[in-house]
């Protein structure tokens, strides 16, 4: 992937795990590490699941702002659409997707954490947009996922404010959907998505598809994308296969095709 992005898998379970000691901060090699990541574990059918991981201390504290710092409008003008899809990339990749945070999650990090479907969270980690301190508002998809995900009112307060929230109030507000010991986030989060593994694959596609693509349309044209994946799916082996097993009492052998 990248000096400072590892790609790793074991038993369906693909790893993506971001390593630049201190802070894992996002600059531009890491953010193209990460798209890089993300193609691989879109395009390899040995991975069922993947997880998004920082390591034992920190998740990611934020983007480069040293790297920033010296860039003008038109350098950023040439930039942002770049940053914004290596975070998209992962938000695209077809499979069930968690973070696994310790540390910190900030700005950027948040943002990455944002792209997952699933966040598990240490229980003394602490997430949040501070870019409004910097003079800035976040570009990679804090503005959006997060007011999807919590709310536009909840969104704007921490957008707007910049501070950090503890573990505790992320999964209050439902920015995190479990709170584990440090110690135990890593192996939590492959637990939370190890039932997919060997699943079916396509139609975890179309669920995820469905999902995320119905949150940018109104109702009807939610209901009728949803009518059109569930249709498509009726073309899969696994569909045959599950509708077979669940005729003949059995447990499905699901192939992902």
């Amino acid at each position: 992937m990248s000096e400072f992005v590892r790609w790793e898998i074991s038993d369906g379970v693909g790893t993506i795990r971001l390593d630049r000691p201190p802070m894992n901060a996002l600059n531009t090699e890491v953010q193209e590490g990460l798209r890089a990541a993300a193609t691989a574990a879109t395009a390899d059918p040995a991975v069922s699941v993947v997880v998004v991981y920082g390591g034992e201390q920190v998740f990611a504290a934020g983007a480069d702002i040293k790297e920033m710092t010296g860039m003008s409008y038109p350098d950023m003008a040439a930039r942002a659409g770049a940053l914004s899809s290596a975070f998209d990339a992962v938000a695209r990749i077809p499979k069930p997707v968690v973070a696994a945070v310790t540390g910190y999650a900030l700005g950027g990090g948040c943002e990455l954490a944002l792209a997952c479907d699933w966040r598990v969270v240490a229980e003394d980690a602490k997430l949040g947009q501070p870019e409004i301190k910097l003079g800035v508002i976040p570009g990679a998809g804090g503005t959006q996922r997060l007011a999807r995900l919590i709310g536009p009112a909840r969104a704007k307060d921490l957008v707007c404010s910049g501070r950090m929230v503890t573990a505790e109030e992320a999964l209050r507000i439902g920015l995190a959907d479990r709170v584990v010991p440090a110690a135990e986030v890593y192996d939590q989060a492959v637990a939370l998505v190890r039932p997919y593994v060997g699943g079916p694959a396509q139609a975890l596609r179309a669920a995820k598809l469905a999902i995320d693509g119905g949150l940018d349309r109104d109702l009807a044209a939610g209901l009728a994308w949803e009518s059109q994946l569930f249709a498509a799916l009726f073309a899969t082996d696994d569909r045959r296969e599950g509708m077979a097993a669940f005729v003949e009492k059995r447990p499905p052998r699901f192939t992902g095709r």
